[in-house]
């Protein structure tokens, strides 16, 4: 069975269908268009997604250049196959929900293991931070608005900002819950018992 097309690899394709481009030019447009708030993006990354996609033959070597002392560059063109996947792809992470499972969910999950006073404290720290992720990220969306990119191509940022300011309003009003008793717990006591085989040897060797 063929792994599905990550991410990444859908953005990639996504790309070559406006034009052909080596690597190194999808890894800078990739940013200025803010794709990367969408997929987690690093250099390594891009380049084994691009040779997964030519050995797949969803996308192939169109030309390789070099200029001056640079090392040689392949210019990538997608093909008809690769038009075909993308296009199946993208219709089934659109019209199918899968589950995800955020590092918070399983933070909440195990909280009493914490006293409620120093989970207060954690909980306080993640609110500052998230509402200066909700701010950075309304400031970059609203520059990208104003340079004239269509709101079709920003709808991903426009999720990640609702994202973060469901969980910020989630996060703070937990906040007002537990400083207020409304959400408390008794923390975890750790066992420190010591069994009775273990108590016996240590007699001993005291005795």
């Amino acid at each position: 069975m063929a792994r599905p097309i990550t991410p990444l690899a859908l953005i990639v394709l996504r790309m070559l269908h406006e034009q052909p481009m080596h690597p190194y030019e999808l890894q800078q447009q990739i940013r200025i268009r803010a794709y990367d708030v969408a997929v987690k993006l690093t250099h390594g990354s891009l380049y084994n997604t691009v040779e997964r996609l030519a050995a797949t033959g969803l996308i192939e070597p169109m030309e390789t250049s070099r200029e001056g002392r640079r090392p040689e560059r392949t210019v990538y063109m997608i093909t008809e196959a690769g038009r075909d996947a993308a296009s199946a792809r993208l219709t089934e992470l659109l019209a199918r929900h899968v589950p995800e499972f955020p590092l918070i969910g399983a933070a909440l999950a195990v909280i009493t293991l914490l006293p409620p006073a120093e989970a207060l404290i954690h909980l306080r720290t993640r609110a500052v931070v998230l509402e200066s992720l909700v701010a950075a990220q309304q400031t970059a969306y609203d520059a990208l608005r104003k340079r004239g990119l269509e709101r079709c191509r920003l709808l991903d940022g426009e999720l990640h900002i609702a994202q973060l300011r469901t969980e910020l309003e989630y996060v703070q009003g937990l906040v007002k819950d537990i400083a207020a008793g409304q959400v408390d717990w008794e923390p975890i006591v750790i066992n420190t018992r010591i069994d009775s085989g273990d108590t016996a040897d240590t007699g001993k060797e005291h005795a």
